[in-house]
């Protein structure tokens, strides 16, 4: 396997199974599927103990039906001959694509996933040059997930079984700024260019490259290749196939599931010694015990770890352990009624993030509405800031072409690993941060919505969202003005805090709660600190959430989306089609709204500052310029 450095975080998002990463000395590698983790490279587990690296989020465990979540291994080296536990960890990787072609004379050749070093060019060695290969740009994929090498041989003989034997295959290029440029052509030969191969539908049930490889008409369909997986046998597929650059942004769209961390008692106390018993050592301890059929007791704890526990009771113990290890504290998983699983989901941590809390992993202060100017209270229900949170970010999967396709969770995990295992496991990565939660008045938004004038102005949008979530097969989601005005004031939120508390846009993120459920209606914002583990958490952020310092934040951020450096073009976009990835944005650019992909949930798509300062023919359909209720 090739060998290079990544880190842990990067093997979560964007570097998981299945995804392709250059090393440093320019192989293109792909990572492995989760059967080949914590385990040496020659394939023995000896000396590696999972346990030290379980990640405990008892909400997401429930909801993705695993077992455990686990942080990717790191690399520790070990000095002179101790051989302690989880040493030498690696996470393996693949060379892909396995097609390579001299740069000088074109000549191709195709190795195995498990090469290793440069490779030379024989016929250039041949004629006394040295010459190194490299791997072509170009694979094949499938919108089912699937990825394999582009059928070179396939495609220049124009058909699905070509001859055995073949003679010097080359890559050439000709010098065009397309396609057409390149070619690829057999020694005394076929040849052929690469036109077209990139082309589909925007349904995907018709590509180009399925439908033009065989002159005979046939289609050349998917066969269901899994490389990340070490296997180059096919699990069947059928799905019309697209060639794509290798370094394509739709090559792989991870699928994370993230969670904010709540405390699973009402009791901080009790808070406190289940997170004790979350952790090593004592949760290492405790799985032995339960591993050889013990039940763990409180005096089974104070005799191994009376330092670590002399500070509960007896019954905070027995509490503590029965809601981690009974499934006590999965109660505080009620649905609402009209609530689907995402929206449930995060109704829970909307209703913790607008109460006080004092966990060491979550801590919320919510502040006194009063305190803050009239002209900024109005429009807001609560204020909390948030000076500690844990984020858990999860791998369930992984998808290509499209990055929201609507594949149920089971498919996901399956593509992860190649077998079957008892034990169903995810990778996961914990960030902590702080951040501001802020709520909008729920009686002011509700007449805002009702608004005539606010409703035609979304409506050509949600027409063009409904018209994609169809052809592509995406998730049913309930989109309407309060999503969309929500979602834009996180977003200008975002810019104007790079300028008042220093954090940069890549290291603050959204997270939106939103429900017009009648019966539990939602419109929150929390806007947190994404990279606590390079930039910190030293509270710049909570700092800007406190009264006299949120008011002039927020003024600031809205006298910005008034006018956009590509105005009047931006805003009149807003009334003549839309803009952005897909027309899913209104009154939205790089000049006003949008923000590092990694910041954003929704691919910077579903934005609109009309909804919030007014578009300049009719200021009030802005939620924050309207002056009918005032």
């Amino acid at each position: 396997m090739p060998r290079g450095p990544v880190r842990r975080g990067q093997l979560i998002t964007p570097f998981g199974p299945g995804a392709m990463m250059i090393l440093p000395d320019g192989v293109s590698v792909i990572c492995c599927g989760l059967d080949h983790w914590f385990k040496h490279e020659s394939g023995d587990t000896e000396n590696i103990d999972m346990r030290e690296y379980q990640v405990d989020e008892w909400r997401l465990a429930a909801r993705l039906n695993v077992a455990r979540f686990y942080l990717p291994p790191d690399h520790r080296r070990v000095h002179r001959h101790a051989t302690p536990v989880n040493s030498y960890l690696t996470v393996p990787f693949l060379r892909f694509p396995q097609w390579h072609y001299c740069t000088r004379c074109g000549l191709m050749r195709r190795v195995p996933l498990v090469t290793r070093g440069r490779i030379k060019c024989t016929e250039c060695e041949a004629k006394g040059w040295t010459r190194y290969m490299v791997q072509v740009p170009f694979v094949a994929m499938c919108d089912a997930g699937h990825i394999q090498d582009f059928p070179w041989v396939e495609w220049v003989y124009r058909t699905a079984n070509p001859p055995q034997n073949l003679p010097p295959m080359r890559l050439i290029s000709t010098g065009g700024m397309t396609l057409a440029g390149q070619k690829v052509q057999v020694d005394g030969g076929p040849k052929r260019t690469l036109a077209g191969i990139t082309n589909a539908r925007p349904d995907g049930n018709d590509t180009d490259l399925s439908r033009l490889l065989d002159s005979n008409g046939a289609q050349y369909l998917c066969t269901g290749h899994r490389p990340w997986l070490g296997t180059e046998d096919g699990e069947g597929c059928n799905r019309p196939l697209r060639g794509t650059l290798r370094s394509a942004a739709n090559v792989y769209f991870a699928q994370i599931h993230n969670s904010i961390y709540l405390p699973r008692s009402e009791d901080s106390t009790i808070a406190e010694a289940i997170s004790l018993l979350e952790q090593p050592p004592i949760s290492t301890f405790v799985e032995i015990l339960r591993g050889a059929g013990i039940v763990p007791t409180p005096e089974n704890l104070r005799s191994q770890y009376r330092e670590l526990v002399h500070w509960y009771t007896d019954h905070q113990l027995e509490r503590a352990i029965e809601t981690v290890y009974s499934g006590g504290g999965q109660q505080r998983q009620q649905q609402t009624l009209g609530d689907d699983a995402e929206t449930g989901f995060r109704r829970q941590e909307y209703d913790t993030l607008i109460t006080a809390s004092d966990s060491d992993q979550l801590v919320l202060k919510p502040a006194d509405l009063a305190k803050y100017a009239p002209e900024f209270s109005r429009f807001f229900s609560h204020v909390t800031l948030v000076h500690k949170l844990r984020e858990t970010r999860v791998l369930t999967g992984f998808s290509r072409v499209y990055a929201d396709a609507d594949h149920d969770l089971a498919s996901l995990q399956a593509k992860l690993r190649l077998n079957p295992s008892d034990e169903i496991w995810l990778p996961a990565y914990k960030v902590f941060g702080e951040g501001i939660f802020l709520t909008l008045n729920e009686d002011r938004l509700q007449k805002w919505e009702a608004s005539l004038d606010v409703q035609n102005r979304v409506a050509p949008l949600l027409v063009r969202y409904l018209a994609m979530r169809q052809a592509r097969h995406l998730r049913d989601r309930n989109i309407g003005p309060r999503f969309i005005l929500l979602h834009t004031l996180a977003h200008l939120l975002i810019n104007r805090l790079t300028y008042e508390c220093g954090y940069s846009t890549a290291s603050l993120r959204e997270r939106l709660y939103v429900s017009q459920n009648p019966n539990a209606p939602m419109a929150g914002i929390l806007i947190y600190t994404a990279a606590g583990d390079s930039e910190g958490t030293l509270g710049g952020l909570v700092r800007m959430g406190r009264p006299v310092r949120l008011e002039p934040l927020l003024t600031r951020a809205l006298a910005g989306a008034q006018w956009c450096s590509a105005d009047p073009v931006c805003m009149e976009m807003g009334q003549s089609g839309g803009q952005g990835p897909d027309s899913l944005n209104l009154a939205a650019c790089h000049g006003c709204c949008l923000v590092p992909e990694t910041a954003c949930e929704e691919f910077n798509r579903l934005l609109d500052r009309g909804l919030v300062i007014g578009p300049f023919d009719n200021p009030d359909v802005g939620f924050f310029n309207r002056t009918s209720e005032d």
